[in-house]
């Protein structure tokens, strides 16, 4: 198949959705892996067809797309009718799940409508590591939509890798890491400032981390979080852990490398951050370069990266799947909502 070119598989009845192949679809221990969902004949025509898709939401949820989201941990729907943030914001509403307030996350992020937030804003030059959304905080998000409201000009593609399959194969290379990672876990430091750093991936400054500008109300929500803050004259110091860094995944019974260990070890850059202290095993020892590196290389050769087309809608399971992002040429809106 051509890069974008989408094999259409046999339709089920009346179901608006219809399952697909892409060329960038990997196959897992036997499941093509990310999910893919057209519009069963094809694309719908204009009209109500946003509100069609929404009444097949909101009635094959939990016996289509459900299914599919536990099997393969993340689907990309793919040719409905959803073509801004207002429709996206709609979509998400029509899944029914609760919405998560973004409180402890780092990185920068605006609100666009409703339950609808940019997502990280960081430079198009700049890499995302792979990471579990918020796996450095105990309160997480179990789901994740993104929306390609434009797509990029070139690269910028969100390479997403299954977490369970992550863990086994570090388990069977360094087996004493992994040990000890889950008996320490991590612990996770982030130096803030007052405002957003817009040139940074974890440039979220503390008034938005902690949604105040007081600091009596931010030690309050960081302690919450199980959060440790050490004050500084232009900012904070934010001290998490020890916090597991392997988690069980009980719905479908399995180990998962449930951290944001390279992307911190790797990425948490920026002119108040040094990434090696950035995280460390929970008693305090420093992490192995060369096993960091091994993981990072272990993340790329097994993910899967779908180019983005406008009007993609993407569902991860938080649980069972890790998520980066490319660099990429301008122009590129993508847009995310997370959820309990």
């Amino acid at each position: 198949m051509e890069e974008n070119q989408i094999l259409q598989m046999a339709g089920t009845g009346s179901s608006l959705f219809q399952d697909a192949r892409l060329p960038q679809q990997r196959d897992v221990e036997g499941v093509a892996f990310p999910a893919v969902l057209v519009p069963n004949g094809g694309p719908p025509g204009p009209g109500g067809s946003i509100d069609e898709f929404l009444a097949a939401v909101r009635s094959e949820r939990a016996s289509r797309v459900e299914p599919l989201l536990r099997d393969a941990g993340a689907v990309l729907l793919r040719g409905f009718p959803a073509r801004t943030a207002a429709d996206f914001d709609r979509a998400v509403e029509a899944f029914g799940y609760e919405e998560l307030p973004y409180v402890g996350g780092a990185a920068p992020r605006t609100n666009v409508v409703g339950r609808v937030f940019t997502a990280n804003e960081s430079p198009p030059d700049q890499k995302i590591p792979f990471h579990h959304e918020m796996a450095q905080v105990p309160t997480f998000p179990a789901k994740l939509f993104f929306f390609c409201e434009v797509e990029p000009k070139s690269g910028g593609e969100t390479p997403i890798v299954l977490s369970h399959y992550v863990y086994k194969r570090m388990n069977e290379k360094f087996p004493e890491f992994v040990e000890k990672l889950e008996k320490h876990g991590l612990i996770y430091t982030r130096v803030l400032g007052e405002g957003d750093d817009p040139s940074s991936p974890i440039g979220r400054g503390w008034h938005s981390t902690f949604l105040t500008k007081d600091k009596s109300v931010a030690e309050e929500r960081a302690a919450k979080l199980g959060m440790k803050l050490e004050w500084t004259d232009d900012g904070v110091k934010t001290i998490m852990g020890p916090i597991p860094a392997v988690k069980w995944d009980e719905v479908r019974m399995r180990k998962i490398w449930f951290n944001s260990m390279v992307a911190a070890y790797t990425g948490w850059k920026d002119a108040r951050n040094d990434p090696v202290k950035a995280v460390t095993f929970g008693d305090g020892s420093p992490l192995p370069a060369d096993v960091i590196d091994e993981c990072g290389k272990i993340l790329e050769e097994e993910c899967a990266a779908v180019p983005w087309q406008q009007g993609d809608i993407f569902l991860i399971d938080n649980w069972a799947v890790l998520h980066s992002r490319r660099s990429f040429e301008p122009p590129r809106r993508v847009l995310a909502s997370l959820c309990k």
